[in-house]
């Protein structure tokens, strides 16, 4: 059984950054309401940018926090924070496709697979753990449905 898992060193990175982008929004919101050191104008677009990153960061997080088993001619998905969790035989996958982008270096690999009920996952070698087996796991149980 192949149980492919959040990365913890992955989550452990995006936390330190929204936790620093948390400290950067409370200096300007501070400054704001003591100093005054800046303009209005500053205070504004600053406090609007560092709330949009922090929720896009945190929404990313979110999203992407997902466990993905396969084995015995089944694969199941479970998404703790929506209270998913269902079992899907491998004739219920329409297709799969790996992405794979090389930037500075280093290979992005992303599989997105598409089930007969309409929905689908994706999980990628940067966030999940055993992405590789999985990758192997499909291209021997299901190497017709890969698009290419």
């Amino acid at each position: 059984m192949i149980n492919c898992k959040p990365k913890r060193s992955t989550y452990i990175s995006l936390g330190t950054v929204v936790i620093i982008l948390i400290a950067g929004l409370t200096y300007i919101l501070h400054d704001f309401s003591t100093e005054q050191s800046y303009g209005l104008f500053f205070y504004l677009i600053s406090a609007s940018l560092l709330t949009l990153a922090i929720l896009m960061i945190l929404v990313k997080m979110m999203a992407g926090y997902r466990f993905i088993s396969a084995g015995k001619e089944k694969i199941e998905v479970k998404l703790p924070l929506k209270g998913f969790k269902k079992s899907y035989y491998l004739d219920q996958i329409l297709a799969w496709q790996e992405e794979v982008v090389i930037t500075n270096k280093k290979e992005f690999r992303q599989i997105t697979i598409v089930f007969d009920d309409k929905t689908s996952i994706s999980l990628s070698n940067h966030e999940h753990t055993f992405y590789l087996d999985f990758h192997k796991y499909l291209s021997k149980k299901l190497p017709k449905k890969k698009v290419k």
